[in-house]
């Protein structure tokens, strides 16, 4: 029946050779989610030039090891020369194929473009990149001696492989990389000391059921991506590789998941070695339901260099870069002070005012945030134009603010502003005449003006990730605002302040035309509330690379004004709306906390 099925997909578009210019849907199938196996099929004798082009196309989306057959639609030259590892292209209504020879005689010769609307490219690293745009790529075909007459053949394919998003989606998985984090540069030793072990998440994409195990590992010693690349480490030794003669790897019955390295491993000390199999369990957890318990690291000769069980692991390396939340936070509605609720799901403790003076309604708030040891808060004035600091632990008096902004309208000021890892504090000043992201050491002090080069458009909202490496801003531009995804780069500034920049900014939610609030809401998992164009709103989860998720959105809520999530994904959601402070605990429905609240966030 498989064959039957991989037989059909290969021949289920034909188009004449000559005349007017048609077009063809390559992929574009009712079943292109499902979870059959798609077998390419070889190119029949007979085949024409179109047919030729489109089982091409057809056997790209097959489940085929090193695309073989794909291979076979190819001149001899052409799949010596064509690398489909290099590069993936997603397209979001095709490939379609058009007839491009109008005007072309040439006997046993024929051109065709395939066209459609790109959503993104995967590249040789296996990250995705969103990339929109139109799409058309020339292929080229020609008349060769086949075993009983003659045949054609492409001699110019397109470089890489080319799909449809509903194929890219079945065919291919999101994995998490494991890197560890660099310390940044022109801070104090001290206070880098405790956090240089965690680990930040690089997403990847590997055929699913072309031996995902082992394609992950392989990705995983190959180094980070290149856009993460300066601000992570690895511990896996330059050049190292699985060994020579290793063709697939797969855990014993026990789960144990033997790793035979190259030479370049053979001289790997013990504390880097934990370090490397922390990296390869980590990451394989996230390879679904992999099974990995314990990963054992051998050298050329067959000899253990190391071990390590999963239970070890969090020793060795901080999976969770956050600690788990012992509450959830929101300003009240009637006196304006943080108060908290208890992050346990089943709780039913209603809110009471977090300790010292933003509990004690001092200081009217507009919005808060609360340091990841939820030790600290920091809290945004009524009017926007001031921020303070304070101890969530201790009582006492409402010292000067921090900062001051210049902002003449209630409605711009400052934003909520988000804790990092360190226990730094960053926030956006939104005044229109002096638009700045700026960083406090330790929520204090002398604040440090942040560069964002390449920024189109004014800062709205921050969020720092747990892992300290990545930030999510808002931005906005022409009345739209837009998700963007940046990396941290540190340098040594003047005056014993380090120089920050924002770098190499990523949309992270494409699909969507307008994104009004966000949070993150796992290693490399944003929330977010937002709307297509001509949809309505919707809250969904998005990745930070860019890439869409099927099932992604998330039951409805009415007029949503913000939303909070923990990095820990088994926390339950809260959010503003027209019905309150509401939260989404896992596998029920939303549930009203109180009535008149506003700014719930989690500690971060």
């Amino acid at each position: 029946m498989l064959a039957a099925c991989g037989a059909l997909l290969a021949g289920c578009a034909s188009m004449p050779d000559e005349g007017n210019m048609k077009k063809v849907d390559a992929s574009q199938r009712p079943d292109s989610q499902s979870q059959v196996r798609v077998y390419a099929m070889p190119p029949p004798e007979d085949a024409g030039a179109v047919d030729i082009v489109q089982g091409f196309l057809e056997a790209l989306t097959s489940d085929d090891p090193d695309f073989a057959i794909a291979r076979k639609y190819l001149t001899k030259k052409a799949s010596d020369n064509w690398h489909p590892e290099r590069s993936t292209t997603v397209l979001a209504d095709g490939p379609n194929t058009v007839a491009d020879n109008v005007g072309n005689d040439n006997e046993g010769e024929r051109t065709y473009a395939l066209t459609g609307r790109r959503l993104a490219t995967v590249n040789e690293q296996r990250a995705y990149k969103p990339d929109a745009g139109a799409y058309r790529q020339a292929v080229h075909l020609t008349q060769q001696n086949g075993p009983n007459g003659r045949v054609w053949r492409i001699d110019a394919p397109p470089p890489g492989v080319v799909i449809g998003e509903s194929d890219f989606e079945r065919n291919y998985q999101a994995v998490n990389k494991y890197y560890f984090a660099s310390p940044p540069k022109g801070l104090g030793t001290a206070r880098q000391v405790g956090r240089q072990q965690g680990l930040v998440a690089d997403p990847i994409f590997v055929r699913q059921r072309i031996d995902p195990l082992t394609e992950t590992v392989k990705a995983l010693l190959g180094g980070p991506t290149n856009w993460l690349r300066q601000v992570v480490r690895t511990a896996v030794p330059e050049g190292a590789r699985l060994a020579p003669d290793t063709k697939s790897l797969t855990p014993d019955d026990k789960n144990k998941l033997v790793v035979p390295l190259n030479a370049r491993a053979d001289t790997l000390g013990h504390d880097r070695c934990t370090e490397m199999a922390a990296q390869l369990l980590f990451t394989l957890q996230d390879l679904t339901a992999s099974g990995v318990e314990q990963v054992e690291l051998q050298r050329t000769n067959g000899s253990q260099l190391c071990v390590l069980s999963k239970d070890r692991a969090e020793t060795v390396a901080p999976h969770r870069t956050a600690d788990l939340p012992a509450y959830q936070y929101f300003v009240d509605g009637a006196k304006k002070r943080l108060v908290r609720m208890p992050g346990n799901t089943g709780s039913n403790a209603a809110p009471e005012p977090v300790t010292g003076p933003f509990g004690e309604g001092e200081q009217p708030l507009r919005s808060a945030a609360v340091s990841r040891d939820e030790e600290r808060g920091a809290g945004v004035s009524l009017d926007g134009r001031r921020l303070y600091t304070a101890s969530l632990v201790s009582k006492g008096s409402l010292g000067g603010p921090e900062l001051r902004s210049r902002s003449k309208s209630e409605s711009d000021g400052f934003s909520t502003p988000s804790w990092d890892v360190r226990g730094d504090l960053w926030v956006a000043d939104r005044d229109p005449k002096r638009p700045r992201l700026l960083w406090l050491a330790e929520g204090t002090g002398e604040p440090v003006q942040v560069n964002v080069p390449g920024l189109d458009g004014s800062i709205k909202a921050v969020r720092v990730a747990a892992d300290g490496v990545r930030v999510a801003l808002l931005v906005e531009k022409g009345g739209k605002t837009s998700l963007r995804i940046g990396r941290i780069d540190w340098a040594d500034g003047k005056g014993g302040q380090p120089d920050i920049s924002i770098v190499e900014l990523l949309e992270a939610a494409p699909q969507m035309e307008e994104v009004t609030a966000m949070s993150w809401a796992g290693v490399s998992r944003l929330v977010v509330v937002g709307r297509e164009s001509g949809g309505v709103q919707q809250m969904r989860y998005v990745q930070s690379d860019g890439s869409a998720r099927t099932g992604a959105t998330l039951p409805g809520l009415t007029g949503v004004k913000e939303i909070a999530a923990s990095e820990d994904e088994r926390q339950p959601l809260v959010a503003h709306s027209d019905d309150g402070i509401v939260r989404l605990p896992s596998g029920a429905q939303w549930q009203t906390v109180v009535k008149d609240g506003a700014k719930p966030v989690y500690p971060g």
